[in-house]
C-alpha cells in the first residue's frame, strides 16, 4: 500500500488536510505528489493464502482498478479528512455517487423507499422517481421540505432521507439539523448531496450520516474532469436496525456471506466504514462505475485549492448579489445571505461563515424574452448549463435545462420565465459586475 500520512485526526483545518492527508510519498520513488497509477491489475505474488485474504476482505491490498487503485485511494483518504468523514469512496461521476450511495442502503427486498426533498437536480429526480421505481424502490416526496413533511412519509421500509443541502437551482435550504435528529429518533440515515457547497456547508457537523458529491464541480474546479465521491461520517448504527438494513447486520451473499461489521475489524486501510466497504465490494464491483486513475489525479489537484477557491467564490457571489438586488432591471434576487424568516434561520445554520453563502444565485428579469436578451448580451460570462467552474457561468433555464418542462410544473418548482441562474466564478468581481451591467442595459 502507499505510504500514508497520519490520520485525519492530525489535521485541524481542511486546508492542511487537502495537502497532506492520506498520502505522504510514493514508496518506490519518494515522490511527494500522488502518482498516476494508470493501470488495471496488480501482480498477485507471494503466499496464495495471503492473496485469498485480500480477495476475501481479510487483508488490505490491490486487486483490480475497478475496485481499488492507489491514485484513487489517495483521493479517497484525502477527501475524507477534508470532509470530516471516516472514509470516502470515489466513483466515476456525481450521478454514480448518488446511485451507489442510495442503492447500497437497500434491503435486497422489493418495497424499500427513499423520502426526498422535491427540490432536486433534474437527473437526480429522474434517478429516484423513474430508474429506482423500475428497480422496486419508491421515491416519496416531502412536499415542502420541512421536517414534518419528511416524518409523515417514513415507514418501516424507509432506507434514508435525502436532499440537497442547498438545492440547485432554486436555493431552497434543507432543514438538515432537524432531519438528522428525526433520523436518529426513527432509525433512518440522512444522506445529503453537498455538491454545490463543499466546505461551505459541513454535513458532519449538522448530523448528516452520509454525503454525496459531484466532484466534477467545485472539488475539481477547472471544468475538465468527471468524478463523484461518497463520504460516510460513521454516525449511523446500522446494526441496531437489522430489520430495516438486513445486509448490514446479517450475512451478505453478494460477497460470500460476509458480515461487513466484522470484516472491517480485519483490515486497516479499508476498515473505517462498513457501509463504504460494502459499497466498494458489491455495488462498485458489480456496476463498474469506478473513477479512472487520471481523473482521480486531476481531482486531487483541484482539492488542494478548494478552501481558497470557495472563499473567493462566496465573496464574489455576495458582491454580485448585492449589486443585482439594487438594479432597476432585476425584480428579485435569491441568495442565501439575503434570506429572511425561516429560510434565513436555516441558511445561518447550514453555512459556515468562515467561507460564506456559496457561489450560486438566482435573479429575475421581467419575462422570457428579457432572459434571452440578457444571455445573448453577456460577453465574458459563459453561457453553459454546468455549475462549479472557476469561470462565471450563466443560464436561462426556460431556454435550456427546463425547456421541456410544462410551464405550470416549472413555475411550481420556482423557475419562472425570466429566471436566470448564475454561478459566480473567480474572475475579479468588478469585471463580473461590469459584464452583467452591460447585458442588463440591453433590456427594454
Amino acid at each position: 500500500m502507499l505510504k500514508k500520512a497520519k490520520g485525519p485526526e492530525s489535521w485541524m483545518h481542511p486546508a492542511t488536510a487537502a495537502l497532506h492527508a492520506g498520502f505522504r510519498s510514493d514508496p518506490a520513488t519518494k515522490a511527494v505528489c500522488v502518482p498516476i497509477y494508470q493501470n488495471t491489475a496488480y501482480e498477485l505474488d507471494g503466499d496464495l493464502s495471503k492473496i485469498a485474504n485480500i480477495y476475501n476482505v481479510k487483508e488490505d491490498g490491490y486487486t483490480y482498478t475497478r475496485i481499488i487503485n492507489p491514485t484513487t485511494r489517495a483521493l479517497e483518504r484525502r477527501f475524507a479528512a477534508v470532509d470530516n468523514a471516516s472514509d470516502s469512496l470515489a466513483v466515476s461521476s456525481g450521478q454514480a455517487a448518488t446511485f451507489i450511495a442510495l442503492a447500497n442502503l437497500c434491503s435486497g427486498r422489493p418495497g424499500d423507499n427513499v423520502v426526498a426533498s422535491p427540490y432536486l437536480y433534474g437527473n437526480t429526480w429522474n434517478l429516484l422517481h423513474n430508474t429506482f421505481r423500475r428497480l422496486g424502490i419508491e421515491a416519496r416526496t416531502a412536499e415542502n421540505s420541512g421536517p414534518e413533511a419528511f416524518e409523515r412519509q417514513i415507514d418501516d421500509r424507509t432506507i434514508c432521507l435525502f436532499g440537497e443541502c442547498i438545492s440547485n437551482p432554486i436555493l431552497d435550504p434543507l432543514p438538515l439539523r432537524q432531519l438528522a435528529e428525526m433520523g436518529r429518533r426513527r432509525g433512518v440515515p440522512v444522506v445529503v448531496d453537498n455538491t454545490t457547497t463543499p466546505l461551505v456547508c459541513r454535513p458532519a457537523k449538522l448530523g448528516a450520516h452520509m454525503a454525496t458529491y459531484s466532484a466534477t464541480k467545485y472539488v475539481c474546479g477547472h471544468g475538465t474532469t468527471l468524478g463523484g465521491i461518497i463520504t460516510d461520517y460513521a454516525s449511523f448504527p446500522f446494526q441496531e436496525h437489522a430489520e430495516r438494513f438486513p445486509l448490514f447486520a446479517g450475512p451478505d451473499e453478494a460477497h460470500g456471506d460476509i458480515l461487513w461489521h466484522e470484516a472491517v475489524r480485519d483490515i486497516d486501510d479499508l476498515g473505517k466504514s462498513p457501509a463504504l466497504l460494502k459499497a466498494r465490494m458489491t455495488w462498485l464491483r458489480d456496476v463498474g462505475a469506478c473513477a479512472s486513475p487520471f481523473n482521480s489525479f486531476q481531482l486531487l489537484q483541484g482539492l488542494e485549492t478548494l478552501h481558497l477557491r470557495m472563499r473567493q467564490h462566496c465573496d464574489n457571489a455576495q458582491a454580485v448579489a448585492e449589486m443585482l438586488k439594487d438594479h432597476p432591471k432585476v425584480s428579485k434576487v435569491t441568495y442565501p445571505s439575503l434570506f429572511t424568516g425561516r429560510k434565513k434561520e436555516l441558511a445561518d445554520d447550514l453555512f459556515d461563515r468562515n467561507y460564506g453563502f456559496g457561489a450560486m444565485l438566482m435573479f429575475e428579469v421581467s419575462d422570457a424574452a428579457s432572459g434571452r436578451i440578457l444571455i445573448e448580451n453577456v460577453d465574458m460570462l459563459y453561457h453553459v448549463s454546468n455549475v462549479g467552474d472557476a469561470r462565471t457561468l450563466i443560464t436561462h433555464p426556460v431556454s435550456t435545462t427546463h425547456t421541456t418542462v410544462p410551464r405550470e410544473k416549472r413555475i411550481a418548482a420556482g423557475i419562472n420565465d425570466g429566471t436566470i441562474r448564475l454561478c459566480v466564478g473567480l474572475e475579479h468581481v468588478d469585471d463580473i459586475m461590469r459584464d452583467l451591467e452591460r447585458a442588463l442595459s440591453a433590456l427594454g
